[in-house]
């Protein structure tokens, strides 16, 4: 028999896979702990927009909030209500990207965007590997890079930023951040030690200009650190997952013979905790485990911890059969006699599925939600993998200032993507777009508050 190919049809994010403590102290690292205090304080808080203090009156709108310090740690618990009393929305202001037209404005696979202070919107292209500039209004100004070795060329590209002046695109074939200067377009690169996997991690900026490069291998999470000249200031490793937590109890594997092969297969139990974190831009880890709502902001003072009464979502019994059934399908083409060999399906969805961090510092929390069904356009009733119906889970987030005050939830609109990575401003959010024929977009949102 060959050597073994081994697949895996659910492969783990790079977000919620262990690496060192995150309280140890370095870039990212939190501060010694002071010794142990504690309070209590329970208030109907009135917040304006404004990053600041939470207020103890009782008798303003607002929020009903919680505080509480342990150590190095400020507990901020938001009981009930929110600075803006309902749900902001996406208002789209401007689009780019076409089905036809010309080809500055047809777009292969985007796979990262970026935004500097004008509005200016820089969309990373991974299929034609190169970078496309537009003006607020849309226009395309001009393109940058191509496939290639050579300066100004891109391999794999992955990850883009703006700042100090240059574009700033991770390229881990070629080893290095490759840069073209805004005022003369001239490019530049910064070489870095190859890593021998290209996980799709964004290229982390924090306040200070300091740039994080993912370097990751097949055994740890790790980034380079560089100042906004590329000197190389630190290496440092993803956080620590925490020590009670086993994601590896909800994964299952089955393995078997296809013709002279052998083949491994992977599947993860649906809506079991995960571990999840991202880079803030105070130059500190934002993590959370999805067991309870409660998610640490580490800071140079200390951590605050950012908590939220939830009522979770109930995983209904038609959503759990549907999950279970393509399991069992996928895995036992494999091995017809498997059985499932993982915990149950939980009954309820996790609070959150994922953490983001807007450039303003605001927290930006994605939550799991209700599915529903909906008919599946694509239905191929002579494939037997092919199902009449789809299951969709609108997108949803709860969004915090940096001091955890809770701002409110954010619902996009239907055709909002998460493909690349969306960029969260302060008063807009610039995203991908998929129409129904799967053309993609960049979307500027605005961010509209819901009617006083």
């Amino acid at each position: 028999m060959t050597t073994p190919t081994v697949w895996n049809s659910s492969p783990t994010p790079h977000s919620r896979r262990s690496a060192a403590d995150l309280n140890r102290r370095g870039w990212l690292g939190a501060s010694r702990p002071p010794p142990f205090a504690r309070g209590y304080v329970l208030a109907a808080a009135s917040l304006s927009l404004a990053c600041g203090p939470i207020a103890d009156s009782r008798d303003g709108a607002g929020p009903v909030v919680e505080t509480e310090t342990i150590g190095d740690t400020t507990v901020v618990r938001t009981v009930s209500g929110s600075v803006w009393d309902g749900d902001a929305t996406l208002v789209p202001e401007t689009s780019v990207g076409e089905l036809d037209g010309p080809e500055e404005y047809i777009f292969g696979s985007i796979g990262a965007i970026a935004v500097d202070d004008d509005h200016n919107v820089y969309v990373l292209d991974g299929q034609a590997r190169h970078v496309r500039v537009y003006d607020a209004g849309g226009t395309w100004l001009r393109t940058l890079g191509r496939g290639g070795e050579g300066p100004g060329e891109f391999d794999v590209p992955i990850g883009i930023a703006v700042s100090g002046g240059r574009v700033l695109v991770r390229d881990p074939a070629n080893a290095r951040v490759q840069l073209f200067h805004l005022e003369t377009w001239e490019a530049e690169e910064w070489r870095y030690g190859p890593s021998n996997i290209f996980m799709n991690t964004p290229l982390y900026l924090d306040d200070r200009g300091r740039i994080y490069v993912d370097i990751s291998t097949n055994e740890e999470i790790r980034f380079i650190v560089m100042g906004s000249d590329g000197s190389h200031l630190d290496t440092i490793p993803a956080p620590e997952t925490p020590g009670d937590f086993d994601g590896g109890k909800c994964s299952m594997n089955v393995r078997g013979e296809s013709g002279d092969y052998w083949v491994s297969v992977g599947a993860t139990v649906p809506f079991c905790p995960e571990w999840d974190w991202t880079v803030h831009p105070n130059g500190h880890f934002l993590s959370g485990l999805s067991t309870a709502y409660r998610i640490d902001l580490a800071r140079d003072e200390g951590v605050l911890r950012i908590e939220r009464n939830h009522t979770p979502v109930v995983v209904s019994d038609d959503e759990r059969d549907r999950h279970e059934q393509r399991i069992l399908d996928r895995m036992r083409r494999v091995d017809a006699g498997w059985d499932w060999d993982g915990p149950p399906i939980p009954d309820h969805k996790p609070p959150f599925r994922g953490l983001r961090a807007g450039s303003d510092g605001r927290v930006w929390v994605r939550l799991w939600t209700e599915a529903r069904q909906v008919p599946n356009e694509q239905h191929d009733p002579a494939n037997p993998e092919s199902a009449p119906f789809t299951w969709v889970e609108p997108i949803r987030y709860d969004v915090f200032e940096a001091d955890g005050t809770y701002l409110g939830a954010v619902v996009p609109p239907e055709g909002f993507s998460l493909s690349a990575p969306p960029v969260f401003g302060r008063s807009f959010v610039w995203a991908v777009e998929r129409d129904e024929l799967d053309v993609e977009r960049v979307v500027r949102y605005r961010i509209a508050l819901p009617a006083s």
